[in-house]
């Protein structure tokens, strides 16, 4: 069982659509029966908030139900997951933070870097930033990357 966790600050953006792009092809390949696959925040703001509308709004364009409520990531997270995939830097760091060994640290990544090509390691913040279409595309990108990773390294 592969158990992935993504990690964004408010859990209502960029997470909730790195969790439901990566689901949805997980599905796609008949691999649901072995992810367990969720998504957090770092920060507490949005918590048991639905997705942000047009986050919401994106993935129905592309036939993917997001139905996720927010909630923040704890320490036990490091026990429930296998890898915490943050969606940029700050949120990496922010996991660093909460993590208490090296073993936990070295469950820790960001998300882009599973996109082949990336010029950029962050996922822009569609909540300021606005291209809700573009992360949509990018989780798409990482996902695939992230699967194939995932795969390469199962036991």
């Amino acid at each position: 069982m592969h158990r992935i966790l993504f990690v964004c600050l408010g859990n209502i953006c960029r997470s909730p659509t790195a969790e439901a792009t990566f689901r949805a092809l997980v599905m796609a390949r008949g691999l649901a029966d072995r992810f367990v696959i969720d998504s957090a925040g770092t920060g507490s703001h949005h918590v048991g908030e639905r997705a942000h509308p047009e986050t919401r709004a994106e993935a129905r364009r592309h036939g993917i139900e997001i139905t996720h409520r927010a909630r923040q990531v704890t320490h036990a997270d490091f026990a429930r997951f296998d890898r915490l995939i943050a969606m940029d830097r700050q949120n990496l760091r922010d996991l660093q933070r909460l993590a208490r060994t090296d073993d936990e640290r070295a469950q820790l990544s960001l998300f882009r870097s599973y996109e082949p090509g990336a010029d950029d390691l962050d996922v822009p913040d569609p909540w300021y930033t606005g291209g809700f279409d573009g992360v949509f595309a990018l989780c798409e990108r990482a996902s695939a990357g992230l699967l194939d990773d995932v795969l390469r390294h199962a036991r």
